[in-house]
């Protein structure tokens, strides 16, 4: 299998990094896995111009996003990690997302889908709004749930390597 992980992270080095490389790590075991992190692309936010409806799928923006999408077009699961921000995701990640109002996206066979969110917060509602979005996105696209990583807690750098979620990350990989 083909796995695309888009990591929402800006921050390099920090947790939801360390997250993403664990997951990779195990699920590279047994498939073919690529990361793209928000951090070292230029994705403008949409326009709701709709001008890719019109267009065949090319949007009127010349940004990295093309490249995104023909990584889309070859994956047969997507994995989104982010940072919580103010309960949801990273505004770059969001960015990327809502890019998905796209035509183009109907081409893609991702059958598969998994989370990986990392929260400073402890609140047990911390997550609530983005796995509302998430299992959205699932019924929508009748895509597959292959499981979710949900991290409490962490702020600082490496915080998240005293918690067992790198482990959970790792296995979560591996058993795709």
């Amino acid at each position: 299998m083909n796995i695309l992980i888009i990591n929402g992270s800006p921050r390099k080095g920090g947790n939801t990094e360390l997250l993403v490389e664990a997951f990779a790590k195990g699920a590279a075991a047994h498939h073919h896995v690529e990361i793209v992190s928000v951090r070292d692309v230029k994705v403008n936010p949409c326009l709701g111009c709709n001008a890719c409806f019109k267009n065949n799928g090319i949007c009127i923006q010349k940004d990295d996003m093309a490249v995104i999408y023909e990584k889309m077009s070859q994956a047969d699961m997507l994995v989104i990690a982010s940072p919580v921000y103010f309960y949801g995701i990273s505004a770059q990640l969001k960015a990327v997302i809502d890019r998905f109002h796209n035509p183009i996206r109907d081409s893609f066979h991702i059958k598969k889908m998994a989370l990986l969110l990392v929260g400073a917060a402890t609140l047990p509602e911390l997550f609530d709004a983005i796995l509302t979005e998430y299992n959205l996105c699932l019924k929508f696209f009748n895509i597959e749930d292959a499981g979710k990583v949900l991290v409490r807690g962490v702020k600082d750098k490496g915080d998240i390597k005293n918690t067992n979620t790198l482990n959970e990350a790792y296995m979560l990989g591996l058993n795709i």
